[in-house]
């Protein structure tokens, strides 16, 4: 076997390797859950609206989250700071 071929079938095998153990890893998570609390402690109802303004601050939606969180009934420094925990992951 010649030495490129050889440096060649171990490049591919190191590289599928990684990349197998890129795919393995867990998702990161954001962290849904201090959301939500955070939204309940300063008022809102622990309803699917809250989950779902928390959801979209995960992806970075930040104005649309504030938002369904204050229609939720968190006021607005506090509906901040939510979707801000919301894109955090979890500690």
């Amino acid at each position: 076997m010649h030495t490129s071929t050889r440096i060649a079938g171990v490049l591919t095998g190191l590289t599928l390797t990684l990349g197998g153990m890129v795919l393995a890893a867990p998702a990161v998570q954001a962290d849904i859950p201090a959301c939500t609390q955070m939204a309940g402690q300063a008022g809102g109802t622990a309803s699917d609206s809250v989950t779902a303004a928390c959801s979209r601050g995960v992806v970075g939606d930040m104005q649309s989250c504030v938002t369904g969180l204050t229609e939720a009934g968190v006021a607005g420094g506090a509906a901040n700071g939510a979707c801000r925990a919301a894109a955090h992951e979890p500690r």
